[in-house]
């Protein structure tokens, strides 16, 4: 299991388009991801579930991830939140 802690930078956090770019690159990587904020937990591959976390602007989040490219998949996904979705 790899993990890492960011903080989303798009002033929207992670609505329908963005949420849906992070859930396309999340299903590139063969690892199980998830996407927690505070005590909740949800997969990283599923739109409802990244959608129900209500993950706002400013918002810690962590990126969960167990498998053969865990760290890829990490890293990868952590660079898109940081890169704020290009908004």
């Amino acid at each position: 299991m790899f993990h890492k802690d960011v903080v989303v930078q798009n002033q929207v956090g992670l609505h329908a388009r963005p949420a849906t770019f992070f859930i396309q690159k999340a299903n590139e990587y063969k690892s199980t991801i998830w996407v927690e904020k505070e005590e909740r937990r949800v997969n990283a591959k599923s739109l409802l579930g990244v959608l129900s976390l209500g993950i706002m602007g400013g918002t810690d989040i962590r990126i969960i991830a167990g498998g053969a490219d865990e760290v890829e998949a990490v890293e990868g996904l952590a660079k898109l939140v940081e890169s704020g979705f290009a908004e």
